[in-house]
């Protein structure tokens, strides 16, 4: 029992230095009134973590479970610390599906040292002590007590200040998420819940009268080449009048950059999914999940479909269509050019447009003849190694944070960097425009970019991205989105060019790209909405 409760004050205090940090800078707690609240609040929190750490002590158990304790909050207090995170379901899920090359990213001296200070120096000390054999009935007696004891004090402590723990506990949530190692745990718990209440089986059938319009004789079919971006937001673009030249090469092309476009999410595990449902952001939150994407919607009208994916994955969205990872290539006589891909398996955005021509030709060519669907995933602009995605000939902002501990440059680096990428990402889909128009004989091409969310660059000491999307601020929710439509694309869409162009500055947000895609790629069925379509108002006839 000893070792819980110095471990409980151990983790309350210097585990959750990020939340002491946090509310000693807010003005909400300024003055000697709110400075005692901060040490009120800071004694219920040590009472929860006594009371649940309590439950862990047992003989056999209380060193390897306080061990698991130990070493889970030591990088929660990193991340939140460093870069501001709030760890929700969402946050959990991320982690779940980062990636090898992700987790590189993450590493670093800074993250070593909060291991070392919180976990393994007083682990070393706890598994040097001696545990008295108690009987089970005994132990749990003073378990008991010992929760009971926890507990009473935290209601007292929370019964002193009920006033200013109720305005917390309603407009400042996010420091409840903050608790570590408690905030990790219930959101695990939370997230299995979540899991277990998604239905089990084949997903549910959506748009089952999904069909290709008739095309008039003689016309093409069409390609849409559907870019989905990463970590880009749109203040950070010169198409959305941003003061830095980051789209020197779009500039130079008839696009259209529409300014105001929200996104589902603050992170790709949460917008991927619901860009590419037809439910749009507020039915896709409370919907059980397990339904077909727009993929399977325009697989079953007879299209060719193919994701590729220079990223973490497709988060199930590509499992039941053709899909490739870019590092592999579409001929294995024909590798990959030299520069695009390290040595540790990352390779830049430019890699998914090598032999695009060849991944069309490996399609079934009967789909291919009545019109091909391509999504390309970048890496685009994730971090917190920005400067590992864009070539070193590719960075016109300098210097550059050469760093993934971004709290430890300076802020004008860290722009540097990241406008870095977003210069990278334009000259990429420049790319894909002059090759698009390579293939304009055969079909009527079409280009699509939106990215799934924006990212925060230090603005109220905040870095990266996945803050809850209630309190995220609007770097994180306010995305680029490009569309570049040929004339003879826009003629055989019956699409009026002025009135694309005057809809640049409209609210719109990621609900639409299910249903403009399906418009683009000449897909009708019932659940198709024409004003959610972002060229639907466009549409002559």
């Amino acid at each position: 029992m000893t070792l819980a409760w110095l471990a409980a004050l151990w983790t309350g205090v210097l585990g959750n230095w990020p939340l002491w940090q946090r509310m000693w800078g807010m003005p909400d707690y300024a003055g000697p009134s709110g400075k005692v609240f901060i040490v009120v609040f800071a004694g219920i929190v040590l009472m929860v973590l006594a009371a649940f750490f309590s439950l862990l002590a047992w003989r056999f158990a209380v060193k390897p479970l306080l061990t698991v304790m130990l070493l889970l909050t030591a990088p929660l207090a990193y991340f939140i610390g460093s870069y501001g995170v709030v760890i929700d379901t969402t946050m959990v899920t991320n982690a779940l599906q980062t990636d090898v090359r992700e987790t590189r990213d993450l590493m670093g001296w800074g993250l070593l040292a909060h291991v070392v200070v919180i976990a393994l120096i007083p682990l070393v000390w706890i598994w040097r002590q001696r545990v008295a054999d108690t009987r089970w009935f005994k132990r749990l007696g003073w378990n008991v007590a010992s929760v009971a004891l926890a507990l009473a004090v935290g209601f007292g402590l929370a019964a002193s200040r009920t006033a200013d723990l109720a305005s917390t506990l309603r407009n400042n949530k996010v420091l409840t998420k903050m608790v570590s190692p408690i905030n990790a745990i219930w959101a695990s718990a939370a997230l299995v819940v979540e899991k277990q209440k998604k239905p089990k089986g084949p997903p549910e059938v959506v748009a089952a009268d999904a069909r290709l319009a008739p095309r008039p004789a003689g016309s093409k079919p069409p390609l849409v080449l559907l870019v989905v971006g990463e970590t880009a937001r749109s203040v950070n673009f010169q198409l959305n009048g941003y003061g830095r030249p980051t789209n020197p090469e779009l500039s130079k092309r008839p696009v259209l950059s529409y300014r105001e476009v929200a996104s589902c999410g603050t992170s790709t595990a949460a917008s991927l999914p619901c860009m590419f449902s037809q439910l749009g952001r507020e039915a896709f939150v409370d919907h059980p999940g397990n339904q077909e994407t727009l993929l399977d919607v325009l697989q079953r009208a007879g299209l060719a479909v193919l994701w590729v994916d220079n990223q973490s994955g497709c988060k199930g969205l590509c499992d039941r269509v053709p899909n490739a990872q870019a590092i592999n290539p579409a001929r294995p006589d024909h590798p990959i050019p030299a520069g695009l891909c390290r040595a540790d398996g990352e390779c830049l955005d430019e890699v998914m447009l090598h032999d695009l021509e060849a991944r069309i030709a490996g399609l079934d060519p009967q789909r291919v003849a009545r019109g091909v669907v391509l999504v390309l995933h970048q890496m685009g602009s994730h971090g917190p190694a920005y400067y590992l995605r864009t070539p070193e000939e590719r960075k016109p902002f300098q210097p550059e944070c050469r760093s993934s501990a971004l709290q430890q440059c300076p802020l004008e680096q860290v722009r540097n960097a990241y406008d870095n990428t977003i210069a990278y990402t334009d000259h990429v889909l420049a790319r894909a425009i002059d090759w698009l128009g390579t293939q304009a004989r055969q079909f009527d091409p079409s280009l699509v970019y939106v990215s799934d969310h924006g990212e925060s660059l230090g603005e109220n000491n905040l870095f990266l991205h996945g803050m809850p999307y209630a309190i995220a601020p609007k770097e994180q929710k306010h995305v680029p989105m490009i569309l570049w439509l040929p004339d003879a694309t826009r003629q055989a869409q019956h699409l009026d060019g002025e009135c694309l162009a005057q809809r640049r500055d409209t609210p719109m947000s990621h609900d639409g790209l299910y249903h403009t895609v399906l418009s683009l790629s000449g897909v009708q069925t019932s659940v198709y909405r024409k004003d959610w379509d972002w060229v639907g108002a466009c549409r002559k006839g």
